[in-house]
């Protein structure tokens, strides 16, 4: 009988420290995600999760610990057994295998939905422009905005815009999404449309973290949710569990706290 090994985490986080101006955001975060795992990111602002995320990406450079995306550390390149951090060339090859979406959607207001699908396949990836376009109206039909693929930023609502920028992070094909608070720069009536996006991906079994205040879609959706506090993981499990019955005061404290703040709006 063969024994089976775990397969390699998609992403590994190994005492991951970071400061600002002397103020220790991330004290020391040790993190697995299996691939196909959808975690959710909770906590109250300024605990680190936003900080995190973008030090996956090498968004934002670690002071201590080592993070691997897939196998490969993120950010530097291994000389003899020397670490040496990858210049910007490098560390934004090493980011096409990652796709982001932020709370402001950040597309280019000057092209159209379909110009801003195609515009990092073709030129970080070389791709020809039919085969970028042929992927890019293929995701805005599953994001349900085919009919928007000439229409500009500014004539679509927040919802869709969110959704377009979802679809142009999916166009570089990465192996690892990651959002942050993607739903909180959006009206009420907008954030079901852009979760539901979200929650169609993570059945397709891509890989993705999730910085989030909505309890729903975390108990939902997630394999697994951490609670972050202070820069600190304080409790981490199955969603529901963490999200129905925390063991940890603080989560216990946090969850009271949003699930009114929900009830009363």
């Amino acid at each position: 009988m063969t024994a089976h090994t775990a397969p390699e985490p998609m992403v590994r986080a190994n005492s991951i420290h970071k400061s600002y101006a002397g103020n220790e955001v991330l004290k020391g975060i040790d993190m697995e995600v299996a691939p196909g795992e959808v975690v959710c990111l909770i906590g109250p602002s300024g605990s680190g999760k936003s900080t995190f995320l973008r030090c996956i990406n090498h968004l934002e450079t670690v002071d201590g610990g080592r993070m691997w995306v897939d196998g490969t550390i993120v950010g530097y390149d291994l000389k003899g057994t020397r670490l040496h951090e990858q210049n910007h060339r490098d560390a934004c090859r090493q980011r096409m295998d990652i796709g982001m979406v932020f709370q402001q959607f950040n597309l280019f207001p000057h092209m159209t939905v379909l110009e801003n699908l195609i515009e990092a396949p073709r030129l970080v990836r070389k791709e020809k422009k039919a085969t970028a376009t042929a992927r890019a109206l293929d995701l805005l039909e599953k994001v349900g905005l085919s009919d928007k693929a000439n229409a500009y930023p500014r004539q679509l609502s927040g919802g869709q815009q969110q959704r377009v920028a979802i679809a142009r992070a999916l166009c570089m094909e990465p192996k690892l999404m990651l959002f942050d608070e993607p739903t909180s720069a959006l009206d009420p009536e907008l954030v079901g449309e852009v979760l539901r996006v979200m929650k169609d991906l993570a059945l397709s079994g891509m890989t993705m973290i999730v910085v989030t205040h909505e309890m729903n879609f975390a108990r939902d959706v997630a394999d697994r949710v951490v609670f972050m506090d202070g820069g600190y993981v304080v409790e981490q499990g199955p969603a529901r569990d963490v999200i129905t019955r925390p063991a940890n005061e603080r989560t216990k404290a946090f969850l009271a706290s949003v699930l009114s703040d929900k009830a009363g709006n």
